[in-house]
């Protein structure tokens, strides 16, 4: 009896923990840019915007991310611009978090190795990226670092006899997704450290209007508290504003979601605590009770 109720507990300790009724309330993600710094295969008539080897990463990643179930990701038209943009300009981007990215190592090489009954040929790729996660709420860079990744393939031939090792495109795919595999999880443990927040969009014949629906894991029932920001301030060393954190003056609870697409979802609520003001609700914000 005893080893049972041990295994139990080891089984508790190890679930993660979820948002209300065991659910995860996924983040808005928008992948900003991902750009190839490195001078590999760029020609006279070089596209950056459609450089192959910028677009497999921007697809592998975007991949990764979606196969962890905790994201919605966005595709957004002029980001860099919005990204450049203070303030409101930030929030017009509908993400909790922008992700930044840029090949800065490739190379590939071939080495062979001749023997008097054999011959091996190796094809090695590197390739080395660097990720910046953006808090599209304070417009802070909350995480950066850069990883490299190895691919290789080999044939060997004994006496004429084996495959033989001719151009593997695939390897840079793998190189990338090496280096992408290494940041993946830090991405996914910083947006998730900080409590999910919504927005208010509306208050029309008693309903509050929400951001958010279904796809997001927002369901009807669901309860969420009521925040009204808190005063701003300016850090004198650096210069950097500061929310200070907000005061919760009461509580919504979804009636209803619905919408088309992440985008255009919304949820109607009900409310009850202190009054709102409807000419501000850009100072309200919810949060998981």
């Amino acid at each position: 009896m005893k080893r049972i109720l041990l295994l139990l507990l080891a089984v508790l300790l190890v679930q993660p923990v979820f948002g209300q009724d065991g659910k995860t309330l996924k983040r808005k993600v928008a992948i900003g840019r991902f750009t190839n710094e490195t001078q590999y295969a760029k020609g006279l008539f070089y596209d950056r915007d459609n450089d192959p080897m910028r677009k497999q990463a921007l697809d592998l990643l975007s991949a990764k991310l979606a196969s962890s179930g905790k994201f919605l990701l966005l595709e957004r038209d002029g980001l860099e611009e919005l990204v450049a943009e203070a303030g409101e300009g930030m929030q017009k981007i509908g993400a909790d978090y922008i992700i930044l990215g840029s090949i800065t190592k490739f190379g590939r090489k071939v080495e062979g190795d001749q023997r008097i009954f054999s011959q091996t040929k190796t094809q090695t790729v590197e390739a080395g990226v660097s990720i910046r996660l953006v808090d599209v709420s304070s417009g802070l860079i909350i995480y950066s670092d850069e990883a490299s990744g190895y691919a290789e393939t080999s044939a060997k031939t004994t006496l004429g006899i084996g495959g033989t090792a001719g151009y593997d495109a695939t390897l840079s795919d793998k190189a990338i997704s090496a280096a992408l595999s290494q940041l993946v999880e830090n991405i996914i443990n910083k947006c998730m450290d900080k409590p999910w927040r919504g927005y208010l969009l509306a208050i029309d014949d008693g309903n509050y209007v929400i951001g958010g629906g279904a796809s997001q894991g927002i369901a009807a029932g669901d309860t969420f508290g009521l925040y009204k920001k808190g005063k701003v301030v300016t850090n004198p060393q650096t210069g950097i504003k500061i929310e200070l954190p907000g005061k919760r003056i009461g509580s919504l609870t979804v009636l209803a979601t619905m919408g088309d697409t992440p985008e255009t979802e919304i949820s109607l609520c009900s409310y009850e605590g202190e009054s709102v003001d409807m000419n501000d609700l850009l100072n309200y914000y919810l949060m998981e009770k």
